[in-house]
């Protein structure tokens, strides 16, 4: 499982609401802190991958926020002038007016155009060799699938010329599942495993790009063993709770139904979220591996957040 950070460019994606956004940044300072070159791009517009480290926004141009971790949000109209700079030796100086305009046109008549800026930009990175790992706030479940097959169908829409050539070494990166994988974060819960079970078969059959790994976030953890929850349901027997309340007095009824309540309520609350996951486990490849995360009690966003979701996953990649 160490393996996920051993790869170049890393797709996070995943339900909106799952923690996604939350789960790229911990990659990215885990991976920093492992004494990688990071680069972490925000190409889901609802995400903030700056906020979660709070730091300032980035713009498409990288920020360093912490030692060996950079940021950047993706920006199609600024990687369309960063191509026509590098590629076409086009100089370019603020909006590119016309250009813009007509690539406005050319983009909503033809599928894949805009997705191609967006997933070439990430691949030109790992081509030029600047990070030692890209790793990608991605566009949710929705969309994925759409942004990572768009050099397929364009390679197989154009067969000569400059865009070929360019698409082709982009599907050379893609392809290989040393160098590029997809994460995809759910939660245990029905609707979140169902689109993350749907995602991993679309990527099968639609993308040539690899699942590399699942990310099981705010998992509630086991209340009780086996035999402390026997103890419990002893307690929560006939009878019971009265006698409990009655050895503490006056305000003792409601402290016990409170307390037995709460805990009935964690426990289901586990056992259908653990049935969800068997239920993703049984569907998937059991050599894919499944990283659980631990249900936050407290504050979810922010850099104090971000690291202890990264200390959970650095228990679950080993080291």
């Amino acid at each position: 499982m160490s393996g996920l950070l051993d790869r170049k460019l890393l797709f996070v994606t995943g339900k909106g609401g799952v923690g996604k956004t939350t789960v790229a940044a911990a990659l990215g300072l885990l991976a920093s802190e492992r004494g990688k070159r990071v680069l972490v791009c925000e190409v889901d517009p609802k995400g903030d991958v700056a906020g979660a480290l709070e730091a300032e926004a980035s713009g498409f141009v990288p920020r360093e926020v912490a030692p060996g971790l950079f940021v950047m949000e993706m920006d199609t109209e600024a990687s369309l002038r960063e191509y026509l700079r590098l590629n076409l030796r086009v100089p370019t100086v603020g909006r590119i007016g016309p250009v813009a305009r007509a690539f406005d046109f050319v983009a909503s008549a033809a599928p894949g155009v805009r997705e191609i800026l967006t997933v070439g930009k990430l691949c030109y990175e790992v081509r030029e060799g600047r990070y030692d790992l890209v790793v990608v706030d991605a566009a949710t479940t929705g969309t994925i699938v759409g942004q990572l097959a768009a050099p397929v169908g364009i390679n197989e829409l154009v067969k000569v010329g400059a865009v070929r050539s360019q698409t082709r070494w982009m599907l050379d990166i893609l392809d290989d599942r040393a160098t590029t994988g997809v994460c995809i974060v759910t939660t245990p819960e029905e609707m979140p495993v169902n689109e993350a079970m749907d995602l991993a078969a679309r990527l099968e059959s639609e993308t040539a790009v690899h699942l590399a790994a699942l990310v099981a976030n705010r998992v509630m953890p086991e209340l009780f063993s086996r035999s402390e929850q026997e103890v419990f349901d002893a307690l929560s027997g006939a009878g019971r709770p009265a006698a409990l309340a009655s050895a503490l007095g006056d305000a003792g009824d409601a402290a016990v139904s409170a307390v037995l309540d709460a805990a009935e309520l964690a426990v289901r609350i586990r056992r259908s979220g653990a049935a969800h996951l068997e239920r993703l486990r049984d569907a998937l490849d059991r050599s894919l591996p499944l990283l659980y995360v631990p249900y936050l009690f407290g504050r979810a966003h922010g850099v104090r957040a971000v690291r202890r979701v990264a200390e959970s996953l650095a228990e679950e990649l080993g080291g």
